[in-house]
C-alpha cells in the first residue's frame, strides 16, 4: 500500500496539484472557522465564569432574594443557627464612578473582612503600602480590582506616599469621596470592595443585604437544610437557596445556544468541504478508471482499491486538518486581540479574555476534519471497489451507477421531516441539526434524478440549434459526473440560501418588532438603569430611577403631548437559569397596542393579577396562557398581606431578553410594591413640536432636579429613529459572521466547479480534438464548454434554492424557537435569492470557459492522433 501511494497517487497529486489543493482548503477553512470559534468562545466563558467564581466564591449555600436585596435580620438568624459554621453576609449594587468629566459604572460589594477568607479569597481587601493595617475595617476606604483601577486611570500600583481617592454614588445618592487602600485580587468588569457597614451606611442601604454564602457543619445535607429553613415560622418569602455551581451554570447557560449555533454555522465550510473531496475524488477514480483496472488484473483486490482511495482522501483530510488548526488558532489569538471575547451576542461584552488553547478541542475539531475527508472519499471508494475490470480496461465501462438513488434520497428526505418535529435535547436543537443534515444528502443524492427530470424536458426545446444541444446532451447522459461536479455548489448554495432567509425574516420580525415596542416620540431614561440583556445580569434598574414629582413635570413640558412610564426589576426565579426582567408599563391604551402580542389577550378574572410573559417564559418556565403563574407570588409578596395571584393573559415576542420578561400594569406593580418611581419614560410629542426643543427642555429640568433623584449628566434621552438605528446596527454586527460564512462555503463550492472541468476538459481532448476535425472552430469549442458550466451550475442553483428554502424553514421555525425560545415569520428575500442564484451561474459558466481555454487551445492532430 505504501509503495502504491509513493508512486501511483504521488503521480495524480503531481499532476493535478491544484484540484487536490482545492480539497485540502476546504477541510482546512473549515477546521480553522470552527476551531477558532471554540477557541474565542472557550477562552471568553473561562475568563467570565472565573470572575464570577472569584467574586461569589466556594461557599456551600447562597442565600439570596429572587428581586432585590432582604433584610439583615435574616442574617442573624443563619449564623446563629448550629448546622451554619460560618455566615459571610455579602451586600452588592450597581454604583456610579467619576473618572474626570465622565461616569462609569462600577459594581460595588460590601464584604465582612473578618469572615469573608474561607469563602471568597479573591475578595479580600489586601492594604497598599500607604494604608493601615485595618484600613478594611474603617469606613472610608474602598479596595479595587485591575480593571477599576485601569478605569479610573489610575496606575496599577499605587505610588509610594501619594494618597489615592476616588468618588462614588449609587443613582440617585450623592457623591461619597472615598480613599482607595489597597486591591482586590477578583478579575472580571470594574469591582470596588468596602466594609459591609461603611457600604449600607454611606450609600443609604441601612439593614439591608444581598446575600448570605454559607458554611455548613460537616455531614450537613444541603438539601434538608433548605427544606426545614423554607417550613420554618418566620421564614421571609421570596428567598432562595443556591449552590455554588449555579452562578457558573448560569453563566455557560446564558451563551450555550448562542455559541453550538455560532460553531455549527462555522461547520458550514467543513460540511462543504467534504462534498468537495467527494468531487474531486470522484473525478480522480474517474479518470484512472483504466488505472485502476489494470492495478486489478494484476492482482490488487477491490477491497485493496477501496482502502487506497480512503488513504487517499486521509491524507487529504490530515493535511487539511494540520493547516486548519494551526490557522485557527491564529486567527482566535487575532480575534481576541481585536474583538475580544465577543463575536456579536452581546454575552461577554467588556471581557478581554487571553487564548486557551485546547488539546482536546484541537483532537475533536482536527479528527472533524479527517472525518468529512474519509465521508467525502467513501463514495469514490466503492466506486474503485466495483470497476468491472475487463470493460473498464476496453474502454467500455467505468463505475456502475446507483440505481435505486431516488429511494435512498426520498428515505433521507423523510427522516429530516421526522428529525425536524422532535425536541430540543437539554436546549440544543441536535435533531433539528441532524434534520438540516439529512435534508441536505438527501437532496444532493437526488441531483441525477433531478438532472434528467429537468432536462429531458429542456432538450427538445433546443433539439435544432447544435451548440445548446451538446451542452444539454452532455448533461444528460452524464448526469452522474454532472452531479458530482456541482455537489459542493449544491451544499453551499444551499445553506447559503439558508441563512440568508433566516437572517432577513429575522430582521424584518425584528423591525416590525420594534414599531410595536417603540410608539413614541422621545425616551427619556436613568443611564446607570442597565438594560437587561444577554449579559443576564442584574441590572441597576432598581437603583437608578425618577421619582413621581419629575415624571408629572416631564408631563407639564411644553410640546408634551402624553408619556408613558416603564420600571424593570430582576427576578431570579430559577438558581440555575438567568434572571427573569419585570417590567411594569403603562397599558392604559390596550395591550394589544402597547406589546406585540403572539395570539389574542385573555380576560383577566376578578382578583388575579394579570401579566403577559414573553416566549421564552412559556419554554423555560411553563407559563401558559390562561394559567397561574406562581413563582411570581413570593417574589412580589409584602409582609402582613397575602400573596398575589399572577394570572397569565397573554405571550409576546421579546427580541432583547433571551431568558424571559414579564409585563404586568404599572398600577397593579404600584398597589403590590408600593413603589412609584420608574426608570424609563416615553415622551409622545404634540404635532409640529420640535425633538430638540423638548430635549433642551428635559436636560434642563433634570439639571433642576425638579423632583428628580438623578442629575443632568444622569438622563439619556434618545428618538425612537436614534434606538431603531442603534438596534438595526447591532442586529447587524451580530449577524455580520454569518456573511462571511456563507462567503467562503461558496467560494469552496465555486473552486470545486473550477477543478472538476478542468479535470475533465484535460480528459476531453480527443473529444475537442474531433469536434475540430468537424469543422468547429475554437470559439465553438469554448461556446461548448461554457455552455456545459452553464447547464450545470443551473442545476447546482435550482437545487440550491429548493434545498435551501427547505432548510430555512427547519431553522426558522425548529431550530430558532429551540435555541432561542422565540419566534418570527418566515420571509423569502426573492430578489437577493434571484440575485446569488444567477451569480453562482455567472461565475460557474466563467469558470468552464476559462478551464476550456487550455484544452481548446492544444494542437487538435495530436489530441486526436492517440485513436489512430
Amino acid at each position: 500500500m505504501r509503495a502504491l501511494l509513493s508512486t501511483f497517487s504521488w503521480q495524480e497529486l503531481r499532476h493535478h496539484p491544484w484540484r487536490n489543493a482545492a480539497a485540502v482548503l476546504a477541510v482546512m477553512l473549515g477546521v480553522a472557522l470552527a476551531f477558532s470559534v471554540q477557541l474565542i468562545n472557550a477562552s471568553a466563558l473561562d475568563e467570565f465564569s472565573s470572575a464570577v467564581r472569584s467574586v461569589n466564591g466556594q461557599p456551600d449555600l447562597e442565600v439570596r432574594a429572587v428581586q432585590g436585596s432582604f433584610d439583615e435580620a435574616v442574617f442573624a438568624r443563619l449564623a446563629q443557627h448550629p448546622q451554619v459554621a460560618l455566615a459571610s453576609p455579602v451586600l452588592e449594587f450597581q454604583g456610579l464612578a467619576l473618572a474626570g468629566e465622565r461616569q462609569l459604572p462600577m459594581r460595588v460589594i460590601g464584604i465582612d473582612a473578618l469572615a469573608l477568607p474561607t469563602i471568597a479569597p479573591a475578595l479580600m481587601p489586601q492594604p497598599g503600602r500607604n494604608a493601615a493595617r485595618f484600613a478594611m475595617l474603617a469606613p472610608g476606604h474602598v479596595f479595587l480590582n485591575a480593571a477599576a483601577r485601569s478605569a479610573l486611570g489610575l496606575p496599577a500600583e499605587a505610588t509610594e506616599g501619594r494618597v489615592e481617592t476616588m468618588q462614588l454614588r449609587t443613582g440617585g445618592g450623592a457623591w461619597q469621596r472615598l480613599e482607595v487602600a489597597g486591591h482586590v485580587a477578583a478579575g472580571g468588569a470594574a469591582l470596588a470592595v468596602l466594609d459591609i457597614g461603611a457600604a449600607q451606611d454611606l450609600f443609604d442601604k441601612l439593614g439591608q443585604l444581598s446575600r448570605v454564602d454559607l458554611k455548613l457543619a460537616p455531614g450537613t445535607d444541603r438539601a434538608a437544610f433548605s427544606a426545614s429553613l423554607q417550613r420554618s415560622p418566620g421564614w421571609p418569602a421570596g428567598l432562595q437557596f443556591a449552590e455554588p455551581g449555579d452562578a457558573a451554570e448560569r453563566v455557560s447557560n446564558l451563551s450555550r445556544a448562542y455559541r453550538v449555533n455560532l460553531t455549527v454555522l462555522a461547520l458550514v465550510a467543513l460540511f462543504t468541504g467534504a462534498f468537495l473531496v467527494f468531487s474531486v475524488l470522484a473525478l480522480s477514480v474517474a479518470k484512472r478508471a483504466q488505472q485502476f483496472a489494470l492495478l486489478g488484473v494484476l492482482g490488487l483486490t477491490p477491497r485493496e482499491r477501496l482502502r487506497l482511495v480512503l488513504v487517499e482522501s486521509l491524507v487529504l483530510g490530515l493535511i487539511g486538518s494540520a493547516a486548519g488548526l494551526a490557522l485557527g488558532t491564529a486567527l482566535a489569538a487575532f480575534a481576541l486581540r481585536v474583538l475580544g471575547g465577543d463575536l456579536g451576542g452581546g454575552y461577554f461584552e467588556g471581557v478581554a479574555p487571553t487564548l486557551h488553547w485546547s488539546s482536546g478541542s484541537a483532537l475533536l475539531y482536527g479528527g472533524l476534519g479527517v472525518l468529512a475527508a474519509l465521508v467525502g472519499g467513501w463514495w469514490p471508494a466503492r466506486a474503485a471497489q466495483a470497476l468491472p475490470e475487463a470493460q473498464t480496461l476496453k474502454g467500455l465501462g467505468a463505475a456502475p451507477v446507483q440505481s435505486h438513488g431516488h429511494w435512498l434520497a426520498l428515505g433521507l428526505i423523510a427522516a429530516s421531516a421526522a428529525l425536524a418535529n422532535m425536541p430540543a435535547v437539554g436546549g440544543i436543537p441536535i435533531a433539528a441539526y441532524l434534520s438540516v443534515g439529512c435534508l441536505l444528502v438527501g437532496g444532493i443524492t437526488a441531483l441525477p434524478w433531478l438532472i434528467a427530470l429537468l432536462y429531458d424536458r429542456v432538450a427538445p426545446v433546443f433539439a435544432q440549434r447544435v451548440l445548446p444541444v451538446l451542452a444539454i446532451e452532455r448533461a444528460r447522459r452524464m448526469r452522474g459526473t454532472a452531479a458530482v461536479a456541482v455537489s459542493g455548489v449544491v451544499a453551499s448554495l444551499s445553506l447559503a440560501v439558508a441563512l440568508t432567509v433566516m437572517v432577513a425574516s429575522f430582521r424584518d420580525s425584528v423591525t416590525h418588532w420594534l414599531d410595536v415596542v417603540l410608539p413614541a416620540d422621545l425616551y427619556v431614561r436613568a443611564t446607570s438603569s442597565g438594560r437587561s440583556g444577554n449579559s443576564g445580569t442584574q441590572s441597576s434598574s432598581d437603583t437608578a430611577t425618577f421619582a413621581p414629582a419629575f415624571v408629572q413635570a416631564l408631563a407639564r413640558l411644553p410640546g408634551v403631548a402624553r408619556i408613558g412610564t416603564l420600571r424593570t426589576r430582576s427576578l431570579q426565579l430559577d438558581p440555575a437559569q438567568p434572571a427573569v426582567t419585570l417590567i411594569a408599563r403603562s397599558l392604559e391604551g390596550g395591550v394589544s397596542q402597547a406589546l406585540p402580542l403572539v395570539g389574542p389577550a385573555l380576560p383577566v378574572p376578578a382578583g388575579q393579577v394579570g401579566i403577559y410573559v414573553s416566549e421564552p417564559m412559556v419554554e423555560l418556565y411553563g407559563a401558559k396562557p390562561g394559567s397561574l403563574f406562581a413563582p411570581l407570588s413570593p417574589a412580589l409578596a409584602t409582609a402582613g398581606s397575602a400573596p398575589a395571584s399572577f394570572f397569565v393573559a397573554g405571550v409576546w415576542r421579546d427580541y432583547a431578553r433571551q431568558f424571559g420578561a414579564i409585563t404586568m400594569d404599572a398600577r397593579d406593580f404600584e398597589r403590590l410594591t408600593g413603589e412609584r418611581n420608574v426608570s424609563d419614560v416615553s415622551l409622545w410629542l404634540a404635532p409640529g413640536t420640535s425633538e430638540g426643543a423638548v430635549q433642551a427642555a428635559v436636560r434642563e429640568l433634570a439639571a433642576r432636579g425638579d423632583g428628580s433623584d438623578s442629575t443632568a449628566t444622569n438622563v439619556e434621552i434618545s428618538s425612537v429613529g436614534q434606538i431603531r438605528a442603534t438596534s438595526l446596527r447591532i442586529f447587524d454586527r451580530s449577524f455580520a459572521v454569518t456573511y462571511w460564512l456563507q462567503a467562503v462555503a461558496i467560494a469552496i463550492g465555486l473552486f470545486g466547479i473550477a477543478a472538476s472541468f478542468s479535470a475533465q476538459v484535460l480528459a476531453r481532448r480527443k473529444e475537442f480534438g474531433l469536434l475540430a476535425h468537424l469543422g468547429f472552430t475554437r470559439r465553438q469549442v469554448l461556446a461548448v464548454v461554457a455552455g456545459e458550466g452553464t447547464a450545470w451550475t443551473a442545476i447546482g442553483a435550482v437545487a440550491g434554492l429548493l434545498l435551501g428554502l427547505a432548510v430555512s424553514v427547519v431553522l426558522v421555525k425548529v431550530v430558532n424557537p429551540q435555541s432561542f425560545h422565540w419566534t418570527m415569520d418566515l420571509l423569502v428575500p426573492w430578489g437577493r435569492l434571484l440575485v446569488l442564484c444567477a451569480a453562482v451561474v455567472a461565475a460557474g459558466t466563467v469558470t468552464a470557459w476559462l478551464a476550456g481555454r487550455a484544452a481548446a487551445g492544444r494542437d487538435v492532430v495530436l489530441a486526436v492522433k492517440e485513436d489512430w
